[in-house]
């Protein structure tokens, strides 16, 4: 997409463009987290923990007295980078092997799809689980497991592009001309999958900011002290009956990330393929 369509598009698709710039907002907000927040995510205010917002803390505090506004500056750039981590490494893995399975076809084709439908048969929050529990807790470690248990949804996507595309004539004349199986992949095939690959890699996105919250809440991802919406959440929800308020920021700082990068996915998918009607 050129420079012009993108600004066009943006023009005509209103949803598209305020997701677009929250999203920007956010990772804004995530870069200038250190010079944001008033307070270290690790400064304590003994005198008032659970306390209400004031002008003395934005947000209030936790219960250790911790600023939550702080906190949640923080905690968008952990939960920003778990989700282009996980969806990063589902790139690397998932990438290839769709391209090799729908290209090659035959028996690497076979072998591939019977071991992409086995990890698909099991739920992905258990399988990250387990990942999880094989590497070790950590918001590093959780987030390679997520990639891991996505990368075969983005196989399966890129293998069936990639079935459509080697059957084009240009794939054909390249093969007259003597062009290698890589050359082929890299100067053909791979540009043909990029759109829908664009749009998956949106709504994986979501996916993976929410399988983090997940995770975190669990206790299986980022580790205290550090700070994450979804493990901000877990302490919010231990303290619901003392301070309910407390679960409102971390909880909808995560519903419209989500519902920004799912919005964005779906107006990109409109876009990028003409044939879809909304």
């Amino acid at each position: 997409m050129t420079r012009s369509r993108l600004f066009a598009w943006l023009r005509r698709d209103l949803r598209a463009a305020i997701s677009l710039a929250f999203l920007l907002a956010l990772v804004l907000l995530a870069l200038c987290a250190p010079w944001l927040a008033p307070y270290p995510v690790t400064a304590q205010d003994v005198d008032n923990t659970l306390a209400s917002p004031s002008a003395l803390h934005l947000m209030g505090t936790d219960d250790l007295g911790r600023d939550v506004f702080s906190r949640m500056v923080h905690g968008a750039a952990a939960t920003l980078y778990a989700s282009a981590l996980a969806v990063g490494i589902a790139i690397l893995l998932g990438l290839p092997v769709g391209l090799l399975a729908g290209f090659l076809g035959g028996w690497v084709d076979d072998a591939i799809s019977r071991f992409i439908d086995a990890l698909l048969s099991f739920p992905s929050i258990v399988l990250a689980i387990a990942v999880t529990g094989a590497l070790g807790i950590g918001l590093t470690n959780g987030m390679i497991a997520v990639g891991i248990v996505f990368s075969p949804q983005l196989a399966r996507l890129v293998r069936a592009r990639a079935l459509v595309v080697r059957q084009e004539l240009y794939v054909d004349a390249s093969r007259c001309f003597g062009a290698s199986t890589a050359r082929i992949l890299w100067r053909h095939v791979l540009p043909n999958t990029v759109q829908p690959v664009i749009v998956q890699v949106t709504l994986l996105l979501a996916a993976a900011l929410l399988a983090e919250a997940s995770l975190s809440f669990l206790g299986l991802g980022i580790q205290p002290p550090d700070p994450s919406w979804g493990s901000m959440l877990a302490r919010a929800y231990q303290n619901m009956e003392l301070a309910p308020e407390q679960m409102v920021a971390p909880g909808l700082a995560i519903l419209l990330t989500a519902l920004a990068f799912n919005t964005l996915g779906e107006s990109l998918r409109v876009a990028l393929e003409p044939t879809t009607k909304r």
